[in-house]
């Protein structure tokens, strides 16, 4: 990437955090915590678990980017220092898959928000949705072929595009008075049917699949223009974000009760703006939402593209990902994640899998490589290192961030079912076949250390375990 047109500003890398972050979420957010079973205390308290939790985190890429700005390749270098070639691939393999699965779940709603307004589409995963599904994925792929610095251009318009939608939202409810302070704290704990722990367990997928690309400057980290913008502006999007997410959620159990809010089909906030002020405003949130999506796998697809561009040239894959064309942008990568993608879609035509499906796989998939760099953070701000100078935050401050990272990344993956975690072995099984050759390749031992093989085999043994368990119809992948 040397290409000095190709880097991206401080206000093109917050177009991209908050556009790639605010996507899908701000619209099904709260109706996805009222169908899990939440109530208002359950949402209140969730986004304060969320918002400490995901500063958090954060932060820890912030911290790390201070402490260790050199190491460009974002989640994939973080987990690679701390702990070994293999953990860093297998880091960067989980983060790339989970941008993947993101983009295609991204996919199937807009075609399903399409059959809103044109019922040919369905629900966005039969035989001609799939092939307009295949069009338009590679015609983003092209763009994002022609220069990351123009792609991202495009992404702050559509930012800016779908934002409007929910500038109408908080108008409407708050200055004409439909938030109604007696349907908020209608049941306001529950009837009792679904215990407090877990509704706010419940929450969590929500929250997370809300805030799910928070770090995505960190990953294209290596295309800033100055380094110091990275940290900045991953702290202004993601409070930027929060506030947005925390308003709608917080007004909509104020407009409808919880329980008539579970029985609204995706996307939740038309029919909570619907009810206000009548089926314009069904119209007006599907259409934002289609614009929104847009954009989203603008964003992704930049991600997707240099998330296996920046682990190849760190060496954990191929070579050939680290290929750029004359406008420094990763096109082989590019290519092959369009490929992917386009087997995953003729794959859902068969099996019809859901936009919901695949975005819990994708949480789950993204979960490892979270825990991963918040544990390098803890190592680094509780260890001796030849960093520490570098550390704006302060050591205490520090050793604080990190703790809250580590605690938050290891509550998402006690949120997640079994179920979710063992189908994720799988994709992670799928990585070796990359991981071996590659290291093939640069005529270098497959594993360094033996803790690597027993990682290895515990990730191949999940794998026969998730497989036996979907073959005997245990596991439902719909």
């Amino acid at each position: 990437m040397e290409n000095k047109n190709n880097k991206l500003n401080f206000t093109r890398l917050i177009g991209i955090i908050i556009g790639s972050t605010i996507g899908s979420g701000i619209y099904t957010t709260a109706g996805d915590m009222a169908a899990s079973g939440a109530h208002s205390a359950s949402m209140l308290i969730g986004w304060l678990v969320c918002g400490i939790g995901m500063f958090g985190l954060m932060m820890c890429f912030y911290g790390l980017n201070n402490l260790r700005p050199e190491l460009s390749n974002g989640i994939y270098s973080y987990a690679k220092e701390g702990f070994g070639d293999f953990v860093g691939f297998c880091s960067a393999w989980g983060y790339w898959f989970a941008s993947i699965m993101a983009n295609v779940s991204i996919i199937l709603l807009v075609l399903a928000s399409l059959g809103y307004f044109f019922p040919a589409f369905g629900q966005g995963n039969n035989l001609f949705a799939i092939i307009c599904a295949s069009i338009l994925q590679w015609m983003i792929t092209g763009l994002v072929i022609r220069g990351v610095r123009e792609a991202a251009l495009v992404n702050v318009i559509t930012t800016i595009c779908k934002l409007l939608p929910i500038a109408l939202f908080l108008i409407v409810v708050v200055f004409f008075r439909h938030f109604h302070l007696s349907i908020f704290l209608q049941n306001f704990m529950g009837d009792g049917s679904v215990s407090f722990v877990d509704q706010l367990r419940g929450t969590n997928s929500a929250t997370v699949w809300s805030f799910l690309g928070v770090e995505s400057v960190v990953v294209i980290s290596g295309s800033a223009e100055k380094k110091s913008d990275v940290g900045k502006s991953a702290i202004v999007g993601f409070l930027s974000i929060l506030v947005i997410y925390i308003l709608v959620c917080v007004l909509s159990f104020g407009v409808m009760p919880a329980e008539e809010m579970a029985t609204l089909e995706s996307p939740q906030l038309a029919g909570i703006l619907a009810s206000v002020i009548g089926p314009v405003g069904s119209t007006l949130v599907t259409a934002g939402l289609i614009i929104s999506l847009l954009g989203s796998m603008l964003s992704w697809s930049i991600i997707n593209a240099e998330c296996a561009y920046e682990a190849a040239e760190a060496g954990a894959f191929f070579k050939a990902f680290a290929r750029s064309n004359k406008k420094g942008a990763p096109q082989f990568s590019a290519i092959v994640c369009a490929l992917i993608i386009q087997a995953t879609l003729i794959i859902i035509l068969f099996n019809e899998s859901t936009y919901t499906a695949l975005y819990t796989m994708s949480i789950t998939m993204v979960m490892f490589p979270y825990a991963f760099s918040t544990i390098y953070y803890a190592k680094l701000s509780f260890g001796k290192n030849p960093y520490r100078n570098a550390d704006s935050l302060g050591r205490g401050i520090s050793r604080v961030i990190a703790v809250v990272g580590v605690v938050y990344s290891f509550w998402m993956l006690y949120c997640s079912s079994w179920y979710l975690l063992l189908p994720a072995a799988i994709l992670y099984a799928a990585g070796l076949l990359v991981y071996i050759p590659g290291r093939k390749e640069q005529e270098r031992k497959i594993f360094d250390k033996s803790y690597e093989i027993a990682i290895a085999a515990g990730i191949l043994l999940l794998a026969l375990l998730a497989v036996y368990f979907i073959a005997n119809g245990t596991i439902v992948l719909v």
